[in-house]
């Protein structure tokens, strides 16, 4: 029987430990109401580093939570940065680095020792230490990992084997696993004298004697089951299981479509060799969404901390592309170039059409890649969501039209009315089939539909709206050819 005086005593203890706890010191002193650093909080850092006063840069940092001194880092000039963290050399966690940027984390790196970078990856999970690896130079690599404690250059070296954004790489090596011949009582008294309880887990994995993994058991079927039930007899069998070389957004997807909280990860033998959890899941989504966001502007990684160099080859390569399918473009205006000549009206109309259908295609392509992205645009149903988006763009090109229409047929004739409208349908109709075929049609080339499709429907619907436009004048008799 507990004494009820002594669980009244850990309340308090533990009352008292929240309100010391580093990570809940959130307050109107620092953070706005946005839970974001005050700039004059981040102003004060500045100014006593630049001071040199470093007890006093480390009282004010002290309080932070480790998200926070990452972010306060990232705030700093690059060239403050390392007088910082060498104030603050105790508060530099592995929670701090595995908090910062890509970028700004791989610049830090460089400048620290290797067994210094050593020292961090240690007390971080496997996947954030290989995270923090994978960015620096394979010469800095093995100098890191040659100073690591063999267990843990084991386990980075392994992730390292696998392509980058595979479950493999990201995995937790750390898996709370169990022989299957056990009871609940067994596994309860392993957990408590024997598991390593350091890493957290949401369900115990059991294996076979290969080490398969064929169930699961969540920690509150455990807590609630008699000791002498067999593990076998309340353990989950149907389970996700995620093979080292599935790509991390497909990881994501599987999280999100059986709203998992944590899944097995086996190598190609079926072996348990790791598992995924949902915290990890969370950043594969907000880096997925992220980065196709970028993608469809054709602005590289589009992060502030990227050097200016790999910031300007990354996003140049687009313009030079959108310049040449503008060429395209321009191409069809001069081969008309006698009809706008002897129409000014055409000139001034011309860029209305081709403008509305490139909005129009550019929201068919956002509503397709991310269908492709979250696997609700599959070869199953792909002509089924054709004809849908072209209904939708036929429904917009007639409201549109019939907007425009009156509008030119107002200023200038009802003539030109009639045929900006019908452009604009043509066009508006052209941009929603370019929209969705164009980012299939590099999905099915195994291509990333967000990388270069805005590229390709862009010219489409500019070219296309010039030729309807003034292919459409010309035939009307509204314009000569030549």
């Amino acid at each position: 029987m507990v004494d009820p005086s002594s669980l009244d005593e850990i309340r308090m203890a533990s009352d008292v430990e929240e309100m010391v706890r580093p990570d809940d010191r959130i307050d109107d002193e620092r953070h706005d109401e946005e839970n974001r650093l005050k700039r004059s909080f981040v102003s004060a850092v500045k100014e006593a580093l630049s001071e040199g006063d470093t007890n006093a840069v480390y009282d004010l940092v002290e309080p932070l939570h480790p998200a926070d001194i990452a972010d306060l880092i990232e705030l700093t000039d690059e060239e403050d940065r390392s007088n910082l963290a060498a104030a603050i050399t105790d508060l530099m966690s592995s929670e701090v680095v595995a908090e910062l940027n890509d970028h700004v984390r791989e610049l830090m790196m460089e400048q620290l020792a290797p067994q210094d970078v050593a020292i961090i990856t240690e007390q971080m999970e496997t996947d954030d230490a290989v995270q923090l690896l994978e960015d620096l130079d394979e010469i800095d690599q093995k100098a890191i990992i040659a100073e690591m404690e063999p267990e843990t250059q084991a386990a980075v070296e392994s992730a390292l084997s696998y392509p980058e954004e595979t479950a493999g790489r990201l995995m937790n090596r750390h898996v709370m696993a169990v022989p299957e011949h056990l009871t609940v009582g067994d596994l309860i008294d392993y957990l408590r004298e024997e598991g390593d309880l350091e890493h957290d887990f949401y369900e115990v994995f059991v294996v076979d004697a290969s080490h398969h993994p064929v169930g699961t058991c969540a920690l509150n079927w455990i807590l609630t089951t008699p000791r002498r039930v067999k593990l076998v007899d309340v353990m989950k069998r149907d389970q996700t299981l995620i093979p080292v070389n599935t790509d991390q957004e497909e990881v994501a997807l599987m999280f999100q479509k059986y709203a998992l909280i944590s899944a097995a990860v086996v190598d190609e033998s079926g072996r348990l060799v790791g598992q995924m959890t949902v915290d990890d899941v969370v950043h594969i989504i907000s880096e997925e969404a992220g980065e196709d966001a970028l993608l469809l502007s054709g602005a590289g990684d589009g992060d502030i901390n990227e050097p200016i160099r790999e910031a300007y080859s990354s996003r140049v390569r687009w313009l030079v592309a959108n310049l040449g399918t503008a060429v395209i473009a321009s191409a069809i205006i001069a081969f008309f170039g006698a009809a706008i000549e002897q129409l000014v009206a055409l000139a001034v109309l011309m860029p209305i059409v081709a403008s509305i259908g490139g909005n129009a295609g550019t929201q068919t392509m956002a509503v397709a890649v991310r269908a492709i992205a979250t696997n609700q645009l599959t070869r199953a149903n792909t002509w089924r969501i054709v004809w849908r988006e072209l209904r939708v763009a036929m429904l917009n090109g007639a409201t549109v039209a019939i907007l425009i229409g009156i509008a030119a047929g107002v200023l200038f004739g009802p003539e030109m009315g009639v045929v900006i409208a019908l452009a604009m349908v043509i066009n508006i109709a052209v941009s929603g089939l370019a929209g969705v075929l164009v980012p299939v049609a590099f999905e099915r080339m195994g291509q990333d539909p967000a990388v270069a499709s805005s590229v390709f429907v862009t010219m489409i619907t500019d070219s296309m709206g010039f030729f309807a436009f003034l292919g459409l004048a010309v035939v009307a008799g509204l314009a000569p050819l030549s």
